[in-house]
């Protein structure tokens, strides 16, 4: 099954989780006036461009994903796929996704998403992932484009209600990369990735993870407190950032199994983002709030 290798190589799961954060986005700035052609072109050129990153990744990474047991089944690993057929894929893949996001939506769409691509592939996948704790935090901004993408794909502007989910979705990568750090701990280790919990150890990193949904829990009410979403959105967003941050605190307990508990956290934030994304897909409002910028 030669088409399924160079399926898995684009990381399916990555993909659909993001069509879920660009679609709502681009809900929450069509504000119901919705264009099937641009959602579509939309969402498609966004899921070539992000399976193209991933195409790459897992290229920079084969040598470091021999060593961990989530990954040394990944085809690039076991050679079902050679280098160069990799590469040729991923480069295929993304002057699709990247043609299609510039002759159908906008140039600011267009170019946050390369700059999305940049920070992946570039910055995180070829430097700060192997060399430093921060390398998470730099990933965040890549995986928080989607749904900035989508909401540009409709405004052609960087303003307020993009700041805001920007803002949003790279507060929740943390907690949600710290969980699998946690819970893959051993494997980590054993690549030699230095994430917070390698390096400064799994009590440091339960501290950072309350704290940062803390940040998301004030940064997704500002969607409502800002005129962009309605007071349905609103409840949804406290609740789901209460329960989330419940069980964080969880964590706390003497007798807490780590990797349990870091299962648990990792599942509640996937269900807390596509919560989010729902809700602004629906509970959108219309909105005459200043520009933070006007362009890119």
């Amino acid at each position: 099954m030669k088409l399924k290798r160079y399926l898995l190589v684009t990381k399916p799961g990555i993909i659909f989780g993001n069509l879920i954060a660009v679609a709502g986005g681009y809900f929450l700035a069509a504000q119901g006036q919705i264009d099937l052609g641009l959602l579509l072109a939309t969402v498609t050129g966004l899921s070539l461009v992000v399976a193209s990153g991933c195409v790459m990744n897992n290229c920079i990474d084969r040598d470091i994903d021999r060593h961990m047991e989530r990954t040394r089944g990944r085809v690039l690993v076991t050679g079902q796929i050679s280098l160069l057929a990799a590469l040729a894929h991923g480069v295929v893949l993304g002057l699709a996704g990247f043609g299609l996001l510039w002759w159908y939506t906008t140039p600011v769409a267009t170019a946050l998403a390369a700059f999305g691509f940049f920070i992946y592939v570039g910055v995180y996948s070829l430097w700060m992932k192997r060399r430093s704790v921060y390398g998470t935090l730099v990933g965040s901004l890549s995986g928080a484009m989607p749904p900035v993408v989508g909401y540009c794909a409709v405004t052609g502007q960087f303003d307020t209600g993009a700041a805001l989910l920007l803002l949003i979705f790279c507060l929740w990568q943390m907690p949600h990369s710290y969980a699998i750090a946690i819970f893959r701990f051993d494997d980590y280790s054993a690549a030699g990735i230095p994430v917070l919990p390698v390096k400064e150890g799994i009590r440091v990193t339960k501290q950072h993870i309350v704290w940062y949904i803390l940040a998301f829990a004030a940064a997704a009410l500002m969607l409502t407190l800002s005129g962009f979403a309605g007071y349905g959105y609103l409840v949804i967003a406290l609740l789901v950032s209460i329960w989330w941050l419940l069980i964080a605190l969880s964590g706390y307990r003497e007798e807490v199994d780590d990797r349990v508990w870091a299962r648990k956290l990792f599942g509640f934030s996937i269900i807390a983002i596509t919560a989010l994304s729902l809700m602004m897909s629906i509970d959108f409002q219309t909105v005459s709030t200043p520009l933070l910028f006007t362009g890119l």
